[in-house]
């Protein structure tokens, strides 16, 4: 099973650094699969600790996803010297077990150090989840051909219609901009407003 989080770590000169990454639940733990380069694969090895950030505020994957830059509160973990987000709903501290590396996808096998919940989970939301594929999706433009992703947005714009609020509403036209501009980008063309 893997879980979409907000992996916080921090470098050995205390330097934080927060990525969007599925973690998978194993027996005790997660394991974690960033792609090279990768800055919390670097940091996990040299300080063998880290936070898993369960969130549903999918403006944090988003942004992260996009490279934007958004003001969000950490602080220090209750147990190990790593920073974890404030608005979490749950975090989860992590150290590192092992590390068996690979060309592409090294694995970091982690144990669960301590939990802690923080904020009460008021319900699913189908705007939350379409913006999450759609953060994927993004992720994924340079590989993914233009109607395939045009055919998965015009169906996660449906849930997305009928269920976001304003943080759902603010991240989805991320989304749009950002497929947008990647078109634009790609095709040497100036970028076309979003509706």
């Amino acid at each position: 099973m893997i879980r979409e989080t907000i992996v916080t770590t921090r470098s050995r000169a205390g330097e934080r650094h927060i990525a969007p990454m599925g973690a998978t639940v194993i027996e005790g733990g997660y394991l974690l699969q960033p792609f090279k380069p990768s800055r919390t694969l670097d940091n996990l090895a040299d300080t063998q600790i880290g936070v898993i950030n369960f969130t549903d505020d999918v403006r944090l994957i988003a942004a992260c996803v996009l490279g934007k830059r958004i003001p969000v509160e950490t602080q220090k973990a209750s147990y190990i010297d790593c920073p974890r987000l404030v608005g979490a709903l749950s975090h989860d501290e992590i150290t590192v077990d092992r590390i068996e590396d690979h060309p592409q996808r090294p694995r970091i096998f982690c144990k669960t150090y301590h939990s802690e919940g923080h904020h009460r989970f008021l319900g699913m939301n189908r705007a939350k989840a379409a913006v999450l594929e759609a953060a994927v999706l993004v992720s994924r433009l340079h590989i993914l051909p233009d109607d395939k992703v045009d055919a998965e947005m015009a169906y996660l714009a449906i849930a997305v219609e009928k269920t976001a609020g304003p943080e759902e509403l603010e991240a989805w036209e991320w989304m749009l901009e950002a497929v947008s501009s990647h078109r634009s980008t790609r095709d040497g063309l100036p970028p076309a407003a979003t509706p």
